[in-house]
């Protein structure tokens, strides 16, 4: 299991996920509907999918695009200013 404190992070709102991507090095290059997709110079890409810019995502989706995707682990989200 990741060291991630979740329970943190469950308000977390789409503006805030993308500020913070673009504060890593990510760059918009894609939008598909309500599917906007980041890349970074290293290869990782993130797809983030929000309605309003304000709607906070559910755990599983917020879980798949910081781990999965962002690969971010806790010094991460500090340094980002997530947690």
């Amino acid at each position: 299991m990741s060291d991630i404190e979740w329970r943190r992070l469950r308000g977390l709102t789409a503006r805030e996920v993308i500020n913070a991507l673009a504060r890593d090095g990510f760059t918009f290059y894609n939008q598909r509907g309500s599917h906007q997709r980041y890349r970074h110079a290293d290869g990782r890409r993130v797809t983030v999918t929000y309605h309003r810019a304000g709607d906070t995502f559910p755990l599983g989706t917020l879980r798949s695009m910081i781990e999965t995707q962002a690969k971010w682990n806790q010094d991460d989200l500090r340094r980002l200013g997530l947690l």
